[in-house]
């Protein structure tokens, strides 16, 4: 039997506000526990919420970069249930009438191909407090620094047909909200939260499986893996004989397993009703307008900037234009150094290998544009080769200092005197002699391949520290003049 995968996202996105949805409580990441919640975030007796305008604006610029509806009219409600986390016992969110209607997101697959995934809406929402369970034994804390935080919470309508596409529209979306502002981006920090609803049906059937929703993925490798393994549950529990049950299920990142947590609530489930403590919020044309003149430059339209202005491949161009710390990172080190095609390379080669390798942010490494600028003209020109780059660039790395400090101090310049280069060449072709008879035995094309015999030899004789470009043509001219 061939399956098809159908995929449905929700994701909380958490608004770059300074103070709350509700209240003037601060919002900044890694303060004590329990120091950020006021009474009205903790909803005490007495306290009215008033809504955050900032919110309001993000939510609207959001729906403008996804060239959504925009809702004029719209109410909170609130959405009653149960949890630690949860100081007032209800969720104060939007479900009848949400700020931002339906609109679309375009993706770009690995194989070139473009696809549409329609969002159905995004809502304003206050987020919960945390759980915290690996500190205590026997028991959990409470941390309610994080409750009442706005988030907007983008629902698609399930158009993905595998992780690939979930993951391609997961980025494309972390590129739109930080590149118009309205989030930071850091995902370790649970400033984007993905819920995965998953399904499988028989390739041909236009009716939807049973889904099953994975919650609170804080990265787009641990969505792809929770999707695969998802899929392949599903698939096994049919072709077995079973039936999938609707729940919420999650997945731990670390042990690379999943397991259901709870059924699947329905709406109605959670009674809402309209928040008596809030006003309907209803914004003009005008407002609206005044925010679509503000919106900064979207990751489609920098992506296209990038090929014209710079030269680089869309393939590049998609890679660098996709983020916008990364994109700017990236011209500001154009702008150092004048050589668009070096920055791309070092940016997507050995800074993105390894702000990877310690799961960063562009933001937090320790190598900044001007210094990757630094050690760029230093190879332009001629003072170290790519090799001892790579070396330079470790050092800066480890906080070391810039380029030229660290060239200086580790004597890294490249031999670029003829004298001293041409001795150690034919030192080397003098102890190769069958490798020179071959050299002079072989054509032309063979003759290319055949110098990295001496090639090799002399660089290590330098240390690597050769100009290479002048060792390729002491070397070519002492050879041929041997026929």
């Amino acid at each position: 039997m061939e399956w098809e995968t159908v995929i449905g996202l929700e994701v909380h996105v958490q608004l770059a506000t300074t103070t709350k949805i509700f209240s003037g409580a601060s919002t900044a990441f890694g303060a004590e526990p329990n120091t950020q919640a006021c009474a009205i975030d903790l909803g005490m007796p007495g306290t009215l919420p008033v809504v955050n305008e900032q919110a309001y604006r993000y939510a609207v610029m959001f729906g403008l970069a996804i060239d959504a509806e925009i809702g004029k009219r719209s109410f909170f409600e609130r959405k009653n249930y149960f949890y630690p986390d949860l100081p007032k016992g209800y969720q104060t969110t939007q479900l009848e009438q949400p700020i931002v209607g339906p609109g679309h997101v375009e993706i770009q697959l690995s194989d070139g191909s473009t696809k549409t995934v329609r969002i159905h809406h995004a809502h304003l929402e206050e987020d919960a407090g945390k759980s915290l369970h690996e500190d205590f034994h026997g028991m959990s804390g409470i941390d309610l620094n994080r409750a009442g935080t706005p988030l907007i919470e983008v629902v698609t309508e399930p158009d993905m047909r595998s992780s690939e596409e979930a993951v391609a529209f997961a980025k494309k979306l972390h590129s739109i909200v930080t590149s118009i502002g309205i989030c930071d981006g850091q995902m370790a920090q649970g400033s984007m939260r993905f819920d995965v609803n998953v399904s499988v049906r028989l390739k041909g059937d236009d009716k939807l499986g049973t889904r099953t929703e994975t919650k609170n993925l804080n990265s787009f490798k641990f969505m792809e893996e929770a999707i695969k393994l998802e899929v392949e549950r599903q698939i096994d529990v049919i072709e077995e004989g079973g039936e999938i049950i609707q729940e919420t299920r999650l997945y731990n990142g670390d042990t690379k397993t999943a397991r259901g947590m709870r059924s699947k609530e329905e709406a109605n489930d959670y009674r809402y009703f309209p928040c008596p403590d809030l006003l309907p919020v209803e914004i003009d044309d005008e407002y609206i307008e005044a925010i679509r003149q503000t919106l900064p430059e979207l990751p489609d339209a920098r992506q296209a900037r990038f090929v014209e202005q710079y030269g680089l491949s869309d393939y590049d161009a998609g890679i660098i234009a996709g983020d916008a710390n990364v994109a700017n990172f990236f011209e500001a080190a154009v702008k150092a150094c004048d050589d668009a095609k070096l920055v791309a390379n070092w940016t997507m080669g050995e800074i993105s290998a390894r702000l990877n390798a310690e799961e960063k942010m562009i933001t937090d490494a320790p190598v900044s544009a001007e210094q990757l600028a630094g050690l760029i003209a230093r190879i332009k020109d001629n003072t170290i080769s790519n090799k001892i780059a790579k070396q330079v660039f470790e050092a800066m790395w480890a906080g070391e200092g810039d380029a030229d400090a660290i060239i200086e101090a580790k004597g890294l310049k490249q031999m670029s005197d003829t004298g001293e280069l041409e001795k150690i060449v034919d030192d080397v072709i003098a102890s190769k002699p069958q490798e020179v008879q071959n050299y002079l035995n072989a054509d032309e094309k063979k003759r290319k391949k055949m110098m990295g015999a001496f090639m090799g030899p002399i660089m290590a004789a330098t240390k690597g520290q050769a100009n290479p470009g002048m060792v390729n043509q002491i070397l070519a001219k002492k050879l041929n003049a041997m026929q």
